[in-house]
């Protein structure tokens, strides 16, 4: 079994930070883990890990296909080997339930064989060939080629929320190791351990595959000052992020200083509304109203897509939503948060709410007894009018809290849409004769929401094909991709054309002969091998 020491790890090797010392700290019982000891980094660990990556760059990125994807599958090959002490260790830093752990430790894997099966195939490299035609008047074409090719090396912040799956091996790292970037991880301060167990297995699976030394590297640093080192240093092309919008911005605001900015992909803060029409009311009030309580208190509320807002027009059909949804909340027990500055803002955010004019608590869950910091579930209710007069109420407030909006008519459910700034998700429940509302709300969602469900709840997230984990600002820097899912493969790659290079220097991807018999546009018609 990993042992853990409390080093960084830079490339192939383990480094003890000399810039300060941190321990590990349980949630749950509200105190230290003794040991280990984490010793962090700065300044001149970012320029070594730095170094290495673009030393690596070009060796990784120029590796044969196969070899990158077998790279993928022998880290989730190494995490499913730790994975008793992984889950045990998270557990302790995070307090979330070893159920939920086991869950998301087999979706961290489940990303990494994705991003293997998408680097095998090829359809990421795009690519496609223009023929020469020399006899073309009046003017001829050249030979055109193009092939998307990696950025160059990704900064990856781990998030809060998910310990595995968003962080050190998690869906930012699998993405630009599959688009052929080297990756450096900044550590989350809350589950040093965890992050430590991940970055070992990942360091080994990279020794031997035989990948390049600075393919990966995993520092620690308290505070800000290692991460804007990190996203400043201009050997950095791209910035993968999730989190706080605080977070998000103050990283966007580092990157678009430098000489050359870069992109930040940083998803950062939604309410994720949830639009229930008439007919679904009268038909499913009281099953709508417990699967919402359900959702809402679904770890804690520390989820990206947690139901934050709920909307109707009034009416008897709402008020039995509502007695159903308290029902069901006041029999929930009050959970541990991920760490004391996340209940902190809980706190305050719940505050916020109840000092609020005109919104009105109405349910809660099961007070907190002795439990450290731990959240009690709380439901409130405004109306249409007062929401659309205080922005103070598309704030989000991460934890298991949400506002129901009661609006006297459709109108006012479209008028308070228009208002929304952009979310992850939004969430339309639906029967057959809401048809005609729902297509009026889609046009307004479409232009909101980077997805839009059905008769569901945001909370679990889908990783395929074609899930999008995205959204407009504020939910994310950039509206284009997708944190979630395949084509997240797209942040850390640009398109590159080669005119008339001869084919004996063309990459096997654009060479007449097809060796990779990949998927290829010619000549503007799709062909497969």
């Amino acid at each position: 079994m990993t042992v853990l020491t409390g080093e960084m790890l830079i490339g192939f090797s383990a480094v003890r930070g000399q810039a300060g010392e941190q321990r590990a700290f349980d949630p749950a019982t509200n105190a230290e883990i003794p040991a280990p000891v984490f010793g962090l980094g700065d300044e001149a660990e970012v320029e070594r890990a730095a170094t290495l990556a673009t030393k690596a760059f070009d060796a990784y990125r120029t590796l044969p296909l196969a070899r990158r994807a077998a790279f993928l599958e022998a880290i989730a090959s190494k995490l499913l080997e730790i994975g008793d002490a992984l889950i045990a260790r998270a557990h302790e830093e995070t307090g979330l339930p070893r159920a939920r752990l086991q869950g998301e430790l087999g979706r961290t894997v489940g990303q990494l064989r994705l991003f293997a099966n998408e680097v095998r195939e090829g359809h990421f490299l795009r690519a496609t060939i223009d023929s020469a035609l020399p006899e073309r008047t009046p003017l001829p074409r050249a030979d055109l080629r193009l092939m998307k090719l990696p950025l160059g090396p990704v900064a990856v912040f781990g998030a809060s929320n998910f310990p595995l799956a968003f962080s050190v091996a998690g869906g930012d790292t699998a993405s630009a190791l599959a688009a052929g970037a080297p990756v450096i991880v900044k550590a989350h301060g809350a589950h040093l351990g965890t992050s430590e167990l991940a970055g070992r297995a990942i360091q080994l699976a990279a020794q031997e595959t035989g990948m390049p030394d600075g393919t990966f590297s995993l520092l620690f640093g308290a505070g800000r000052k290692i991460g804007e080192a990190l996203v400043a240093h201009p050997a950095i092309k791209a910035v993968g992020f999730t989190g706080s919008r605080q977070g998000g911005l103050a990283l966007v605001r580092v990157a678009n200083a430098r000489p050359e900015p870069i992109p930040v992909y940083a998803e950062m803060s939604s309410i994720n509304p949830v639009f229930m029409l008439p007919d679904a009311l009268r038909n499913r009030a009281e099953a709508i109203g417990r699967d919402f309580a359900d959702s809402l208190t679904l770890g804690a509320g520390q989820f990206c897509t947690n139901p934050g807002l709920v909307l109707a027009i009034d009416g008897p059909e709402l008020q039995r939503f509502l007695i159903a949804a308290s029902l069901a909340l006041v029999a929930k027990q009050p959970q541990t948060m991920l760490t004391q500055g996340i209940h902190a803002a809980w706190q305050d955010g719940t505050r916020a709410l109840d000092a609020l004019e005109g919104v009105q608590k109405i349910a809660q869950g099961e007070p907190v007894k002795a439990q450290c910091n731990a959240a009690q579930a709380a439901l409130y209710v405004t109306d249409a009018k007062r929401f659309l007069a205080d922005g103070a109420l598309q704030d989000e407030v991460f934890g298991p809290a949400s506002v129901l909006v009661r609006a006297k008519d459709f109108s006012e459910l479209l008028e308070i849409a228009e208002r929304f700034e952009g979310q992850l998700t939004a969430t339309l429940q639906l029967d057959s004769a809401d048809h005609d509302d729902a297509r009026a709300l889609l046009t307004v969602l479409e232009r909101k929401a980077g997805r839009i469900l059905v008769n569901g709840f945001p909370t679990g997230v889908e990783v395929s094909h074609a899930m999008v984990h995205g959204g407009p600002f504020p939910s994310t820097s950039n509206a284009m991709y997708t944190s979630v899912g395949s084509t997240a493969i797209d942040r850390f790659l640009r398109p590159v054309c080669y005119q008339d290079l001869p084919d004996a220097l063309q990459h096997d991807a654009l060479k007449r002969g097809n060796p990779l018999a990949l998927w290829r546009r010619v000549d503007g018609v799709p062909l497969q091998a």
